[in-house]
């Protein structure tokens, strides 16, 4: 038969007991949020914090500290790897990689788990997108085990994602030699050498359509020449602009380095150029372009094309009529204007001694001949007659 508690100990738990029927617990948890408090306390925490803070979490701080103190460097790093592969497991890459790392920093003197601890922090970093870190990390690691496999086999699977196929390929290979039939390193070297092989083509290609291009912008560049046309020079201060060196310093940066359109100028099979040109009608503030003139092409002929139907709809005074007009280019070194015969073709005009083609974009300016606008625009301005 079992004993009984004397007398004077129940009469004192119900004293106890008594006191609460009129009297409130304190220090209990909050009817509002105990589950917060209540997962506070390590045995019910349902996630544990990446980091322990001694003073927000000190009952948590205090089993991590029972778990690891005592025990050796070796003891403690494998407690931190083991940390580090659940949350790999749980897909919490950032939590891993700082478990491994605190691992590591145990120094243990164990090179095995060490390399164990580089290759698993490598393969966190490669799920975080961080290639070069776990490149690092698994070079770190055959520093430690040479041999070891899974570092090898991640090592190629970043120098495949750096698209550094050549190094890859090495890598598979010192694979291979500890494990020939290894699937991943077969299949990634058979991966790498096919990506390694398109980018030598592409680099072949590349090279050869650079020659090409340069061949094509040296025989434009002396087709301009061979024509004596200038070419209005930028300065490497952008600050001025030289033509007096025009055909001494010829050069393709004249050509299409600041020009502002897509269009630009080119040399067909028939030895011909096709210019970019501008036309500017500054009494509207309008402009045409035209996005391949044919050097031998007389500007009265595109005038006939541009004004001869149709009217644009900004002349609404009806007066733009291709024999009403004047045609002028400006020698902006002497802030003077040249009258051109609309008669010439642009070769004519580009050949002229004080033309400069800037920006790649031959320039002009339409008037209407006699008009009020004409009259006043070209009162304070130098201008030469008819070219």
């Amino acid at each position: 038969m079992a004993s009984q508690p004397p007398v004077h100990e129940e009469d004192s738990m119900d004293t106890f007991l008594d006191k609460f029927k009129t009297q409130k617990y304190k220090g209990g948890f909050n009817e509002a949020t105990w589950e917060e408090e209540f997962d506070k306390i390590p045995m019910f925490m349902k996630k544990t914090p990446s980091e322990i803070d001694p003073e927000k979490n000190p009952d948590l701080a205090c089993v991590q500290s029972l778990l690891v103190e005592g025990r050796s460097p070796e003891e403690q790093a494998k407690i931190y790897k083991d940390e580090g592969n659940d949350y790999f497991k749980e897909k919490q890459y950032k939590k891993a990689v700082a478990a491994y790392t605190e691992g590591l920093r145990k120094q243990c003197s164990d090179q095995d788990l060490n390399a164990i601890l580089y290759t698993n922090r490598a393969a966190a970093e490669f799920h975080l997108g961080n290639c070069r870190s776990a490149l690092n990390d698994v070079i770190a690691a055959r520093k430690q085990k040479q041999d070891h496999l899974k570092a090898i086999v991640r090592g190629a699977l970043c120098y495949l994602e750096l698209k550094n196929f050549a190094e890859a390929i090495v890598w598979c290979d010192e694979g291979l030699r500890i494990d020939s039939k290894e699937k991943k390193l077969l299949e990634m070297r058979t991966k790498a050498d096919r990506l390694r092989r398109a980018e030598q083509r592409d680099v072949r290609k590349a090279r050869v359509k650079a020659k090409q291009e340069q061949s094509q912008r040296e025989a434009l560049l002396q087709a301009v020449k061979d024509r004596n046309i200038k070419l209005f020079q930028q300065t490497c201060s952008e600050e001025e602009e030289d033509a007096s060196d025009g055909v001494a310093d010829l050069s393709l940066d004249g050509l299409s380095r600041w020009n502002t359109t897509a269009a630009k100028v080119y040399l067909d099979e028939n030895s011909s150029l096709h210019w970019p040109v501008l036309f500017l009608y500054p009494e509207y503030g309008q402009t045409d372009f035209i996005s391949a003139f044919y050097e031998g092409s007389r500007f009265i002929d595109h005038l006939m094309t541009m004004f001869a139907e149709e009217l644009p709809p900004w002349d609404v005074e009806r007066k733009y009529q291709p024999n009403k007009l004047e045609l002028y280019f400006e020698d902006e070194e002497r802030a003077e204007l040249y009258q051109i015969n609309a008669e010439k073709t642009l070769l004519q005009v580009l050949q002229h001694k004080r033309y400069f083609v800037k920006a790649g974009t031959p320039t002009f300016i339409v008037l209407v001949k006699h008009s009020s606008f004409c009259v006043n625009y070209l009162a304070d301005k130098k201008v030469h007659h008819i070219v």
